[in-house]
């Protein structure tokens, strides 16, 4: 039986990539039964998605800087 530890690295590899059949069954069932685990998984996702918008919002900005870098050019 998985305990909580290797579920914790379990949710871990399960944000970077998809866990095999018998990693989702451990990982499920474990999760069935333990509360503290249930809400570090939700937690997990929640870093996860944040991760992504920052990181979106990073590339977003860079571009901003670059396209004002390289702005018309205002020879009068």
């Amino acid at each position: 039986m998985l305990m909580c530890k290797g579920a914790t690295r379990l949710m871990s590899l399960k944000q970077d990539r998809r866990l095999t059949l018998q990693e989702r069954i451990s990982l499920r069932l474990h999760l069935s039964m333990c509360g503290a685990c249930r809400q570090c998984d939700r937690q997990f996702s929640l870093l996860h998605q944040l991760g992504a918008r920052f990181e979106s919002h990073l590339a977003d900005a860079s571009g901003e800087d670059a396209s004002r870098q390289a702005g018309p050019d205002r020879s009068e």
